[in-house]
C-alpha cells in the first residue's frame, strides 16, 4: 500500500494555561511540475493525492485539451507529470452555452453538499477542501479534495474525463466559493448545476447566467456547522440561495 502524502506530523508549541510541546497532522503541499510535449507548461501547488486526474481536469480548464482523447499519454511520479497530446495548437474550442434538460431536487442538492463535507482530513487538520460530482439522487461519481478548492475541483472534473461521464447528467457540489474562474471551468465542462456551502460572486452569477448554468450558494442542512472569523454556529433550519436559473432544481 502507497504512504499517504496527504497529511504530515509536525510539532508545535501548544500555548494555554500550560505552555506545552505537541504533535499533530497537518495538510502537505506539493509543487507538481506539468510538461506538455516535453515542454514546461505549469508548476501546480497542490495536496497529493489524485494527481492524475488533476492533470487533466487542469489542462482541461485551462482550455489545453478539448477531451480525453486529445492525450496520447501522461504519467505522473513523485513532482513531475509529464503529458504528450496528439496534436499541439490554439486552445480548445467550447460553448459558452450548457446545453442540458438535467433537474435535480432539492433534497439531492443537500445530501451532495453533505457528502463533500463528511471529510476525514478536514476533521482532523480544518485544511482542506472538497469537491464532488453526482447523479441525480445525490449517487456520488466522485469526491476529491485539495488544500486548493480549484485544484479539488479539477480532479473531479478529470476523474470524470478519465471515466468518460456525462457531464450534462450530473450536479458539482463544492466547499468553496463560485468565484469568476471556477464558475467558467463548471460551464466548460457543461455541468448544469453547480451548489456550494458558501458564497458567489457577482462575476460568478453573471458568467452563470449568460452560459445557463445553476448556481447555488449557502446551502445549509439542519446540524451544519458554519465556521466566521470570529464564531462557529449550528444552523437550525435548512436553506438555500438559488442565484441563476432556478428551474432546474424541483422543489
Amino acid at each position: 500500500m502507497s504512504k499517504d502524502r496527504s497529511v504530515e506530523w509536525v510539532e508545535y508549541t501548544k500555548v494555554n494555561a500550560e505552555v506545552t510541546k505537541a504533535r499533530e497532522r497537518v495538510v502537505t503541499e506539493l509543487g507538481l511540475s506539468i510538461t506538455i510535449n516535453g515542454r514546461h507548461f505549469a508548476t501546480a501547488v497542490i495536496t497529493p493525492m489524485m494527481e492524475k486526474e488533476f492533470v487533466i481536469g487542469h489542462l482541461f480548464g485551462q482550455g489545453i485539451i478539448e477531451n480525453i482523447t486529445d492525450i496520447e499519454s501522461i504519467t505522473v511520479k513523485d513532482d513531475i507529470a509529464e503529458v504528450t497530446l496528439l496534436k499541439e495548437g490554439d486552445k480548445a474550442n467550447w460553448s459558452p452555452e450548457i446545453h442540458s434538460d438535467f433537474k435535480v431536487s432539492r433534497e439531492d442538492i443537500f445530501d451532495g453538499v453533505n457528502a463533500i463535507l463528511k471529510s476525514k482530513i478536514y476533521a482532523e487538520t480544518e485544511a482542506i477542501h472538497s469537491a464532488g460530482l453526482f447523479k441525480q439522487g445525490a449517487e456520488p461519481i466522485c469526491i476529491a479534495e485539495d488544500v486548493g478548492r480549484h485544484n479539488a475541483l479539477d480532479k473531479v472534473i478529470g476523474y470524470a474525463l478519465i471515466n468518460k461521464i456525462d457531464f450534462r447528467d450530473t450536479f458539482a457540489a463544492s466547499t468553496g466559493r463560485m468565484v469568476s474562474d471556477m464558475v467558467s471551468k463548471i460551464c466548460r465542462a457543461n455541468i448544469p448545476v453547480v451548489a456550494t456551502k458558501t458564497a458567489v460572486t457577482k462575476l460568478g452569477v453573471e458568467i452563470g447566467e449568460r452560459c445557463g448554468l445553476t448556481i447555488i450558494g449557502f446551502v445549509r442542512d439542519i446540524g451544519m456547522k458554519v465556521t466566521t472569523d470570529t464564531d462557529v454556529r449550528v444552523t437550525t433550519e435548512r436553506g438555500m440561495k438559488i442565484y441563476t436559473n432556478p428551474d432546474r432544481i424541483l422543489c
